[in-house]
Parts: structure tokens; sequence; C-alpha cells
């Protein structure tokens, strides 16, 4: 495991790929959620309303594994772990927009759970390829 990310692999970063996101939800089990995301070259950036499982989850133990592989090459993936750093208010969905412009969506509109939407912002220290 690398504390930084490989140079080769920096692209699935800044990249609009879905990653998934991996958490143990309360109970122990296990949880993955596909995610969009933003990258400012140490922290992960994922929309998330309140009252989900992720959001709970993360809130309960906030240790978290990324997995992001190349649509090009599926065999290429990068996995990120680290943990939940902070949670900001995501003011009329600001951020969950901005994330849809990224990722090709043209609505522009936000979503009816606006009022209960946040930004995690996930810390990245550890960087596994494969």
């Amino acid at each position: 495991m690398n504390s930084k990310v490989p140079s080769d692999y920096a692209d699935l970063l800044e990249r609009p790929i879905v990653g998934v996101l991996a958490t143990v939800s309360p109970d122990g089990s296990p949880n993955l959620t596909p995610k969009q995301f933003t990258w400012d070259g140490a922290h992960l950036r994922v929309s998330q309303t309140i009252p989900r499982k992720k959001f709970v989850s993360l809130q309960a133990n906030p240790n978290y594994a990324f997995m992001i592989t190349d649509p090009d090459a599926p065999a290429r993936c990068l996995e990120v772990r680290g943990w939940l750093v902070t949670v900001e208010e995501d003011k009329g969905a600001r951020f969950y927009l901005d994330l849809g412009q990224r990722y090709g969506e043209t609505d522009g509109e936000p979503p009816s759970d606006a009022d209960d939407r946040v930004v995690m912002i996930l810390d990245a220290t550890r960087f596994t390829t494969k």
C-alpha cells in the first residue's frame, strides 16, 4: 500500500468514473454503494443525504474503502482507504448539481431531498492498485 496516489493511476481519480464506496453498517455488515465523486489531491468528496445508510454508517465508523475500476481496462483498479474527515452542508444541493455536471447530467434541478443533502469529505491515506 502507498500513502500517495501512484502516478500511473491518478487519472482514475481525475476522470468522471463512478466508484464504489464501502463502509461497515452499525450492525457490522458491509455496505457497498456506487458513488460519483470529486478529488482535490487529498480528499474524496461525495454527496449524501443524512437519513441514508451510508451517512449513518460513516457516523458510527468513519473508516471506508473506495474502489475505482477503469471502464476502458476493467482489470485496472485503484482502491483508496481512509476515514470520514467532516461533513458539510450542501446548501441548495450545489455540490450535488456540480457532480451531476461533472458526470454529464444536464437536468440542473435540485433534487427533492436537497434539504437533507450534505458533502462528505473523506481523507485518503492509503492507495492500492490492482
